[in-house]
Parts: structure tokens; C-alpha cells; sequence
């Protein structure tokens, strides 16, 4: 028998403790969205002290790079692991391993007296990507299935920031305190989380029983995206025919290579193979790296490069070009993206999310069309805001928890937090080429290129089925 797509409830552990409501469910939901935050903080914040990190710690500014690209990876990477491990040892236990690291890796960034200690301490704040994870997964074991679209969206909303203010605030810190005054703000964020989770957070059941956790097959997954990401930033800045592109390349193939052979020789695999080639999984990663791949570089690369440059550009500052691209479609993704989860609740998840990608299309192509027009590409961006950072980012998301394999429910959320990263990385790789060339020409190659790798996202949702039974 099918269910109504408001009916339809993530997978919950057997005898897992009763649904919340009321008080208690808004708690849980505070609660979540403080310790998401202290994930987003380090990603947003940081950006603008990057030049006074490089000035103080002497190191240039390709070097200083290093402090979000590391963390953004190290995200990636250990979101799966950690993930899958609160399958074998419960959610609530690992939120609060992931919050304790992020307390001691934001001490080692505050204290940092060179480069070094604070690319380790920025590895170690980059577990914290789990939580978004680990978040979506408790709200769907944890809420009633008209609340959890909602509240999901809720913490998809954080996924955008704060609405581009926390950027801003990170300015204002480093030109008045310097860089290590932004630790001190997540660091004291962090710590209210970790609380937050230690009193709030039911504690649970871990889902599976039996078996422990593919530590070899998170080893071996995260050598192939390390590779992966790093055949992409080597492919841009050398040449895709460099040998050390091509080496990263051969590195990224190999170690999937074995992934597969490791997976298929474990008993508790931390993805089984066949749920890979499931038209519930493969099909909502590709979605989430081809959107991300196109969207995402429109954004947060192409149109920022335009608003910043010499004729055909904008000839903008950077701040102006924030206030004016970047900040409204921020604010209206923390807006948009509760309203896209309740919608999906009530209308199914599918939909919306193909209507989200329809319209993310059809603003793309307009963007091509007025490339040039200030106020077009200004009005078409924040309408990304909605289209993008509302509906699309939030179903993408809840499709990755409704989806997961019965018996393991955090792999999918945690493989398609990683394509987030991943689809973000090749995004940039591609267009940088045709970006980096500030003509006309370059810059319209790169939106159609966008807009047709987008075309292509919407192309395999279609693949995206339900398990049997299940409506969304």
C-alpha cells in the first residue's frame, strides 16, 4: 500500500524512542540548527580574513587559500564516515564526538602560531560537516512526518548561511580584532551546541545491531575524492593533460577501484554495492553533483567574477558585489527552504524538486540572455534564492535521508553531503578556463556550459524512484 507523500516517513530504528512534538520537538530542532551553525560559521566567517591570515602568519595568499579548501574537503570526507558510524554507535553519540573535535580544533586555529597548526586545526573543524547529516537524520527518526519537511528545511536554510550577514560579521571581527577573534565566536557557538545536544538529543538506538563499521571502505572512498577533487583544481590550474593532473586522475580511479573490491568483501559495507546501482541512490548523487556543478559555480564564481571585472564587467568592489549578489539570495534560501519542505511534504519530493531544477534552468538561460544587464543578472541571481538555495537544496537533501537503505540509514545522507562538495569543486574546475579569459565570450561560454550541466541534473532526477511501497 502507498502513502500519500505527506505520509511519508523516513526509516526508523526498531523500538527507537517515541516521536516528538511540541516543546520538545522545537528544542530539538534549536538545538540542531545551533550546531549546524557552528559548522557554517567556519565556512562563511573565514572568507573575508583570508588576506589578514596571510599577512600574519607570513604566508601568501595561495597558501592562506589552503584554510578553506582543506576544510571543505575534510568535510566532505569525514561527513560520510562519520555518518555511517552513527549507524553501528547512535546519532547522538557521534554529534557529540563531532562537536568535542570542532572545540579542539577551534582552540588549535585560536592559538595557531603558524600555517600549519592552523590547516590542522581546520581539518579537525571540518568533521563538524557531519552534523548537517547526522541533523536530517535525527529530525526523520525523531519528529513526525509532517514536521520533518519543515524542520529539515530549516536546517538546509543554515546551509546558506546566515542569510550572508555571518560573512559580513567576519569582516567587521578581522578589520577590528583580527583573524583569531572569528574562533572565539565558534568557538563559544560550538560549546552551546555540544550542551545543546548532550541535554536535548534523544538518546536512541543505533540502527544497526550486527556487524561493525567499514572503516577500509571510508579509507579507501576518501583516497579516490581526495584524488578526485585534487585531478580538478590541477586540471584547471595546469591543464587537464598535465602529468599530475592525470596522476590524481589514475589515483582517483584506482582507489575506487578497490572500494568496490573492499565492499564487496565486507559483511556491513559502508555503502553495499547494490544499493550504489539502486535507482534510490545513484541517481540522487549525480542530481546533487550535476546541480551543484552548474548552479553553484553561476553563483558563488561566475557572476562574482562579472560584478568584479574590468569591462564587460561590472567593475564592482567586493563588497558591493556581496550586498548586491551574494547577500539577497541568501536571505531568500532562509526563506524559501523551510517553505520548499513543507511543500514537499505535502505535494512529494520529486516534484518539487524537479519544478526547483525547471526553474533554476529557465533563470540560467534568462542570465545568458542578459548577461550584461546589471539588474537582470541582480534580479535572476536572487531568484536562484528561491529556485536553488530553496527547493532544489532541500529536496535534494530530504531525498537523501527518505532514500537511504533500510539497513543503513545514514549512507546515502552522508555520500550525498560529500557530492555537495564534489559538484561545487568540478563546477569551478570547468568554467574557470573561459571565466579567467574576462570577455564576453568567455563569460557566456561558461554560463551555457552551467545551464546545460543543470539541464543534465534534471535529466537524471528523473531516474529517482521510490522503494517499494513508498510514495514521494
Amino acid at each position: 500500500m502507498s502513502h500519500s507523500p505527506a505520509q511519508v516517513q523516513a526509516p526508523r530504528p526498531a523500538e527507537e524512542t517515541p516521536l516528538l512534538s511540541g516543546k520538545r520537538a522545537a528544542s530539538l530542532v534549536a538545538v540542531l540548527v545551533v550546531a549546524v551553525l557552528s559548522y557554517q560559521l567556519n565556512a562563511t566567517m573565514i572568507s573575508p580574513a583570508l588576506p589578514d591570515i596571510a599577512k600574519s602568519l607570513g604566508v601568501s595568499s595561495a597558501a592562506a587559500s589552503q584554510v578553506s579548501s582543506l576544510f571543505f574537503l575534510a568535510g566532505a570526507i569525514l561527513g560520510i564516515a562519520l555518518g555511517r558510524w552513527s549507524d553501528f554507535i547512535g546519532r547522538r553519540r557521534v554529534l557529540l564526538i563531532v562537536l568535542t573535535v570542532l572545540a579542539v580544533g577551534t582552540l588549535l586555529c585560536m592559538f595557531a602560531p603558524n600555517l600549519g597548526f592552523l590547516l590542522v586545526g581546520r581539518v579537525l573543524q571540518g568533521s563538524s560537516s557531519a552534523a548537517f547529516q547526522l541533523a536530517y537524520i535525527v529530525l526523520s527518526e525523531t519528529l513526525p512526518a509532517k514536521l520533518f519537511g519543515t524542520t529539515l528545511g530549516i536546517i538546509t536554510a543554515v546551509n546558506g548561511g546566515v542569510g550572508g550577514v555571518d560573512g559580513y560579521i567576519g569582516g567587521l571581527l578581522t578589520e577590528h580584532f583580527g583573524f583569531r577573534s572569528i574562533f572565539v565566536v565558534v568557538f563559544a557557538v560550538g560549546l552551546i551546541g555540544l550542551a545543546g545536544v548532550a541535554l536535548v538529543v534523544p538518546k536512541g538506538k543505533p540502527a544497526s545491531t550486527t556487524g561493525k563499521m567499514d572503516w577500509a571502505g571510508a579509507a579507501t572512498l576518501s583516497i579516490a575524492l581526495i584524488c578526485l577533487t585534487y585531478f580538478v583544481s590541477q586540471g584547471s590550474e595546469s591543464g587537464w593533460l598535465a602529468p599530475v593532473t592525470l596522476l590524481f586522475a589514475l589515483g582517483a580511479v584506482v582507489a575506487f577501484l578497490v572500494f568496490v573490491w573492499v565492499e564487496k568483501h565486507n559483511a556491513t559495507p559502508l555503502i553495499a554495492l547494490h544499493h550504489l546501482r539502486s535507482r534510490q541512490v545513484w541517481p540522487v548523487l549525480a542530481t546533487t553533483v550535476l546541480t551543484l556543478t552548474g548552479v553553484f559555480a553561476v553563483i558563488n564564481f561566475t557572476v562574482v567574477l562579472l560584478s568584479q571585472g574590468d569591462k564587460p564587467g561590472f567593475g564592482m568592489s567586493a563588497s558591493t558585489s556581496a550586498l548586491l549578489f551574494l547577500m539577497p539570495a541568501a536571505l531568500i534560501g532562509v526563506g524559501a527552504a523551510p517553505l520548499a519542505g513543507w511543500l514537499a511534504g505535502k505535494h512529494g519530493w520529486l516534484r518539487i524538486l524537479r519544478t526547483g531544477l525547471v526553474l533554476s534552468i529557465l533563470a540560467l538561460a534568462a542570465v545568458v540572455v542578459f548577461a550584461f544587464n546589471i539588474w537582470a543578472v541582480a534580479a535572476l541571481i536572487a531568484f536562484l534564492g528561491f529556485a536553488y538555495n530553496g527547493l532544489v537544496l532541500t529536496t535534494v537533501n530530504g531525498l537523501g535521508v527518505l532514500l537511504s537503505p533500510r539497513d543503513a540509514p545514514a549512507a546515502l545522507p552522508g555520500l550525498n553531503g560529500a557530492s555537495f562538495g564534489i559538484g561545487a569543486s568540478l563546477g569551478i574546475g570547468i568554467v574557470a578556463p573561459f571565466v579567467s579569459l574576462g570577455t564576453s565570450e568567455g563569460y557566456v561560454t561558461a554560463l551555457w556550459i552551467s545551464g546545460a550541466i543543470t539541464l543534465l541534473a534534471l535529466i537524471t532526477s528523473m531516474f529517482i524512484a521510490p522503494r517499494e511501497g513508498q510514495s514521494i
